[in-house]
């Protein structure tokens, strides 16, 4: 940890200069620092410096904050004890977790305060396929708790029937305005969500899948992120898998987030309504669609952003249930954490 003082005229991180709104060389010289310690002065001062620090994801502490400070970022700055992660962790080991929600966290408040965010209350068309009725209730639940946006879904049933009980159940109690369309099983995985993509009435076209957990956050982040780097296309690292038939959860962390790059997960693609479009939106392939639609828009010069992944967590069960097919044995192999049971991160707030 290093100090984040004020000088008596301007702010002071590990010593030099920040400025009301740090350079990106700045802040990357703080980057392998653990975080900083806040110490405020007794009279309020400019935050702006603080805020950027936030916005940027520099973990930030202070267990207490003066009575002019913001409420929020004060209880925010309070919520998180540094712990010097040790030099070979352990594999259940969550100290370098909880650094990297505290640092999501204080992203989310600084950019909120700096007015990055996108105008009003976005809309957003959620596009799901599934073949599993009863996966359904689940996924829509976790639409319906999306916070900051207006959502609609576009629901392709693949060789599924809309009478079915546990649909009719399910859209029935979801509370969200569905919009479904019936596909036979023999229709192409990718044609079957262009079916249903092609009904988005939303500014955004998010893809969904019906078997991986999101949290409430999920979309907005998404949205964030593309407020604050202006990519064509977002979505987010694979970062947590369930191991469902084991009943292990493994974190990879070889998929950074916060980059720019041709690869996001493929269950958190979020566009433009106008850009999916333009491209053609999902190709007709029975697999490898979300990776076959990122490598045409990347073609056709769409620039395409990772954020983190803390917020996401894929489900595995025996890779013929998927379309994306490796073994269990794979996850185990790239993991950087493994636990016993369900254990997403907190940012994914499951309960």
């Amino acid at each position: 940890m290093a100090e984040l003082a004020w000088s008596g005229s301007e702010w002071l991180a590990a010593g030099e200069p920040v400025g009301g709104r740090p350079e990106a060389e700045r802040v990357a010289a703080l980057r392998p620092l653990l975080g900083l310690e806040v110490v405020w002065p007794e009279r309020e001062v400019p935050v702006d410096a603080v805020l950027a620090l936030a916005a940027a994801g520099v973990p930030l502490r202070a267990a207490v904050s003066p009575a002019w400070t913001d409420p929020g970022l004060a209880r925010l700055l309070a919520a998180w004890t540094p712990e010097e992660p040790a030099e070979n962790p352990p594999p259940h080991s969550v100290t370098a977790l909880r650094r990297e929600e505290h640092s999501v966290r204080l992203r989310r408040h600084g950019l909120s305060e700096l007015g990055v965010r996108p105008p009003g209350t976005p809309a957003v068309s959620v596009v799901m396929s599934t073949v599993r009725p009863h996966l359904l209730g689940g996924a829509l639940a976790q639409i319906a708790a999306q916070r900051r946006v207006e959502v609609e879904v576009l629901l392709g049933l693949h060789g599924v029937p809309a009478d079915h009980p546990e649909v009719r159940h399910a859209v029935e109690a979801g509370g969200l305005p569905v919009t479904v369309v019936e596909a036979p099983a023999a229709t192409a995985f990718g044609e079957v969500l262009n079916l249903a993509a092609a009904r988005a009435s939303g500014e955004y076209v998010a893809k969904w899948d019906d078997d991986d957990w999101y949290g409430p956050e999920h979309l907005a982040d998404l949205l964030l992120a593309r407020a604050y780097t202006g990519a064509d296309i977002v979505g987010t690292a694979a970062e947590f898998f369930y191991l469902e038939p084991l009943n292990v959860t493994v974190r990879r962390t070889d998929y950074t987030g916060e980059i720019w790059s041709d690869h996001v997960a493929g269950g958190t693609i979020l566009t433009g309504r106008d850009l999916f479009t333009r491209t053609g939106g999902f190709p007709a392939l029975p697999r490898g669609v979300d990776a076959a639609f990122l490598k045409a828009a990347h073609a056709e010069g769409a620039r395409i952003y990772r954020t983190h992944g803390l917020g996401y967590a894929l489900r595995r069960s025996v890779s013929a249930e998927h379309t994306w097919r490796l073994p269990l044995a794979h996850f185990l192999r790239v993991a950087t954490n493994q636990w016993r049971g369900f254990r997403p991160s907190l940012v994914l707030e499951a309960s």
